[in-house]
């Protein structure tokens, strides 16, 4: 009798056992393929982990907007901003557009009371409270983010689009290309002929703008590796008249933004090359002639720009002073619109590569 009886009570707890059993197992099975506290979980998945924290850091960040008008919370008011001269194209094209869409969002530039614009007199003037935000052909310097720390607030560059160094030759210059050697020999007196390089038997006139400017600044750092340039340099206030003066010498060198050497029509762009006989040309071949402009224009070579095979280019940043006022507002507003997809885009129509 005890037996019949105990019959059901081992049938039941066997069948409790298996379920424990199977749902201990399906628990296990669970954690180990995607759950955060299994063992073989937290194993398994660092390859995956690791790569989207790779994505993360290596990929550009998704746009902004689509179009400016998607642009969030844009402030109403008039915001002075000045800078690098290099943005003389953004400035002329792209931010009477804006303008178009948020008319409450005035944008005035100032020049400098004293000295040449440029990169750094616009910081200049960020700091010494003069601009709402700055435009900036080179990143800061250490010395203007202690300033801006010294004076009670921080500095934040924003990059925007990446650019190319152009350097303008006389049309009729017979030489094919330069190194980025002999480049820094002509701008620090070690190369005066250009018959040095391949040329004619004429001698290199040199034109330079003041030293006072990012493209200055940044040739100087990156071509020059810190020399100081020759004492033939001639020195020539802006971009207009060095290009006045290399398209009236035969032996004239200038360099400068891409974008204003490129596309207009007294010079010619030289292709550069880290080593001999490797030109990169910044313009998309084939070369335009004078003649055939301006009814036909060279265009940037976007693509040898962002891929780098082109050899000098360099990032251009929105200068934001973060103090929690109505400029950082203007400041950030201004660089997020620039990298909507409208903003690249139109970035890339003035000589710029977009970022995105």
């Amino acid at each position: 009798m005890s037996q019949k009886n105990d019959t059901p009570v081992l049938v039941v707890s066997l069948l409790v056992t298996i379920g424990l059993l199977g749902a201990g197992f399906w628990w296990f099975t669970r954690q180990s393929t995607g759950g955060l506290g299994g063992l073989l979980g937290s194993s398994s998945s660092l390859p995956n982990e690791t790569a989207n924290e790779t994505a993360a850091t290596t990929s550009p960040p998704p746009a902004v907007a689509e179009s400016f008008a998607g642009v969030p919370n844009v402030p109403s008011g008039l915001f002075s901003y000045g800078g690098s001269t290099t943005w003389a194209p953004v400035r002329g094209e792209i931010d009477p557009l804006i303008q178009t869409v948020f008319p409450q969002f005035r944008l005035q530039y100032r020049s400098p009371l004293s000295g040449t614009p440029g990169s750094g007199t616009g910081i200049r003037m960020l700091l010494d409270n003069q601009l709402a935000f700055a435009q900036s052909s080179r990143p800061l310097t250490t010395e203007e983010y202690q300033e801006a720390q010294q004076r009670g607030f921080t500095l934040k560059e924003i990059p925007v689009a990446l650019e190319g160094i152009a350097i303008a030759v006389h049309p009729s210059l017979a030489v094919t290309g330069l190194t980025i050697e002999q480049l820094r020999d002509i701008y620090t007196g070690q190369i005066t002929n250009w018959n040095q390089v391949g040329g004619p038997n004429l001698p290199i006139s040199v034109y330079s703008r003041p030293n006072d400017g990012g493209t200055v600044d940044f040739f100087i750092e990156n071509i020059l590796n810190g020399s100081p340039f020759s004492r033939s340099v001639q020195i020539v206030p802006t971009t207009t008249q060095a290009l006045r003066d290399v398209a009236a010498n035969p032996g004239g060198i200038y360099y400068a933004s891409a974008p204003e050497i490129v596309g207009q029509c007294t010079t010619k762009p030289m292709a550069l090359g880290v080593t001999a006989n490797q030109w990169v040309a910044p313009y998309q071949e084939p070369l335009i002639a004078p003649s055939q402009c301006p009814a036909q224009r060279n265009q940037i070579n976007s693509t040898a720009l962002q891929s780098g095979e082109y050899p000098i280019t360099r990032r251009l940043f929105v200068i934001v002073k973060q103090d929690g006022q109505a400029d950082q507002q203007a400041g950030e507003t201004y660089a997020n619109l620039l990298l909507t997809a409208q903003g690249q885009n139109l970035l890339n129509q003035a000589g710029f590569v977009s970022i995105r």
